[in-house]
Parts: C-alpha cells; structure tokens; sequence
C-alpha cells in the first residue's frame, strides 16, 4: 500500500479502471464490452488479489461504467475505494458540461446514483475548463465534501501551472485540497517529468497513472519485425495514441523484453513495475479485458526492478526536455537533491550516466 499523495489515505500500488464496463457505445466499445456477470468476476478477483482502488468516469460509456462497477462491487463496496471523474458532456444541455458549480455538483450528484453509494473517495476534474474561474469549481468541490459525498478530490490532464495554482487557492481559501492528479505516464510517455514531477512535489499531490503501457504498445504485444497484432484497440481505432516515434518503441520494448525473459515474466509487468518505482506515483491503473489479463498485470506489484535494471529502461526511454528544463539541469547537478533529501553533488541521472557510458564504450 502507498499513501496517496501527502494524506493519510493509502492505495494499492495497483488500482482498477473499469473503461471497459459497459462498453455498448461506439466509442468505449472499442476498448471492451464486460456485462455484470464478466465485470463481478474480475472485479472480485481484483480485490482478493489485493486491489483496493476502482477507478472510473460519468463519462466512461455514458454512464454505463459507473452503473456496472456498482452493481459488480456490491456488498463488497465497502472493502474499496472508488475514484470517479466529471467535466465531459452527460446531455446536450448548455451546463451539462464542463465545470461550473452547476455541472460539478450535477454529475457528482448523478454519479453517486448510478454508483449506487453514499459517497465517492475520491472525486477528479477529468479535464480542464477554460469557460469557468477555477476557484468557482473549487468552492463546489469544497461544499460537496463539507456534505459528506465526497471524501478527497483529485485533477486529472491538468497543467503544472494549474495544479501550484490550485494549492495555493486551498491554502489562502482554507477549502478542501487536491491530494492526487490523475495523468498518462509510461516509458514510452515520459512528459510529465518536466513540469508536473515538481508540481506535485511541492504541492503535495501523488500521481495516479492511467494507460501505463501506453495503450498496449508496451503489453509486449507489439515486435519488431512482426505484424502488428489486431483485435487491440489500437487497429480498432481509439483515440488517445502516444505521439512516440515506432522505432523509440521498439528500442523500450527490446530492452523491456529482455529484462522480463532474465525474471520469467511479462514484458508488460517490467513495464508497469518501472512506473510503479517512480518518486511520485501513488498508484498504478490497469485495465483488464480478461481475468487473466488482470492478474498478470497485477503480478507486477509482487517483485521489484533492479538499479541495474531502471538505469537500462530509464537510457532507452529518456525523452528530450524542453525549455528551460533543459537548461536548468545542465546548470543545478550541483544542487539537486535525491529521493532522501541529500544533494547529489555532481551526480548524474541514471539514464544520463548510462548513454555517457555506453557513447564512451
């Protein structure tokens, strides 16, 4: 169990979204169709293997996830914690989207109906809105936990500036704060560590990932020199692709493979378990359109990557920084500081050391 963020709640380093559940609309049918009898199995199988996070969204099949993972938890609602988000359209309606106080507490209020519970854990901003003040849906979020529907708060796709901006409203405002943002990180998408690592390191948020195998590119499905496989959801297009070069995919998945051929396990569980290592990560969200599927994801919270073995994925992953990071990494070696709050004086990253290394060789 890890605690989330820098409040007292803990979470298993591996959660459960269920974008699957339902899955009858063109869109999320793309992904998966689990009906209540599938969605009960591997919802139960999740918790007796140790799961105690189910992650979801109003939006995820118009309604249906969130309906179906009620229904599926059942009397075991009370062993887990379940995370859902708002912002998307529900109806066509000029307020039935976005994040208005209207809309915020109109969709918490039709979540925890199709939900069927007193209370959501943890309730996240899907994304942002441009159209309404930030402090407007804060004030929202505050009443609506001050009222004992929701229990914490989480952003999900939000920019650094936003989630620093949101600590300081909470602070000044003495409303309710944001203990956990919700964002895509894998080996193959590693922007978050620019801009959004430090934001939450200084606010003291922890990330919850979703799609950190990239949707399926890390699942060890896709080789090179192979076909790519069908039936994923990729060929069946749904959207969310990772602007990632092939041939840099090919290079994490050849080192992936080898490292999981050393151990005798799935090239997916090497990639899961390198984002489960990261500094700020909280928990890790997995789908499943399979129990078997589920528990070899799973499989991945049960050993631990070597150094050896983070610095191999951390060189062939290491993206390109923007400005001014860049910048400032080359000019403050000297005063970075490491997991345990020493400065590493002159110490190079891991990736950093091992590209030198093998240049020099």
């Amino acid at each position: 169990m890890n605690f989330l963020g820098s409040s007292g709640l803990q979470v298993s380093a591996l959660s459960f979204g269920t974008m699957t559940f339902g899955g009858t609309d063109p869109y999320f049918g793309k992904i998966g169709v689990q009906q209540l009898a599938e969605a009960t199995d591997i919802a139960r199988a999740a918790i007796d293997a140790g799961v105690n996070l189910f992650d979801t969204a109003d939006f995820y099949s118009s309604g249906q996830s969130e309906q179906t993972l009620g229904q599926a938890l059942g009397s075991r609602r009370s062993e887990v914690l379940i995370a859902t988000k708002l912002r998307y359209p529900m109806a066509s309606g000029p307020n039935d989207a976005g994040l208005s106080r209207h809309h915020v507490i109109q969709a918490c209020e039709a979540s925890l109906r199709r939900l069927g519970t007193e209370h959501i854990d943890i309730l996240y901003l899907h994304n942002i809105d441009p159209a309404t003040p930030l402090e407007e849906t804060m004030r929202a979020l505050d009443d609506l936990v001050r009222a004992g529907k929701v229990r914490y708060l989480g952003l999900s796709n939000f920019p650094a500036w936003m989630v620093t901006k949101a600590a300081g409203i909470s602070a000044a405002k003495g409303w309710e704060r944001f203990i956990c943002h919700q964002v895509h990180y894998s080996l193959a998408c590693r922007d978050i560590e620019s801009d959004l690592v430090p934001s939450a390191l200084d606010a003291g948020v922890g990330h919850t990932i979703w799609s950190p195998l990239s949707g399926g590119l890390l699942s060890g499905k896709f080789r090179r020199d192979e076909q790519n496989p069908e039936n994923t959801r990729r060929s069946r297009g749904f959207g969310d692709t990772v602007p990632v070069d092939d041939d840099v995919i090919l290079d994490i998945v050849d080192v992936a493979t080898d490292i999981a051929n050393d151990r005798g396990c799935s090239v997916a569980q090497v990639a899961l378990n390198w984002v489960v290592s990261r500094p700020t990560v909280s928990s890790v969200i997995v789908g499943a359109r399979t129990k078997e599927q589920l528990l070899d994801n799973l499989g991945a919270a049960s050993w631990e990557l070597t150094t050896e073995e983070i610095t191999r994925l951390d060189a062939v992953s290491e993206p390109k920084l923007p400005y001014p990071q860049w910048h400032n990494r080359i000019h403050t070696e000297d005063r970075r500081r490491g997991h345990d709050g020493r400065v590493m004086a002159g110490k190079e990253s891991p990736g950093r050391r091992a590209q030198r290394l093998a240049a020099q060789a």
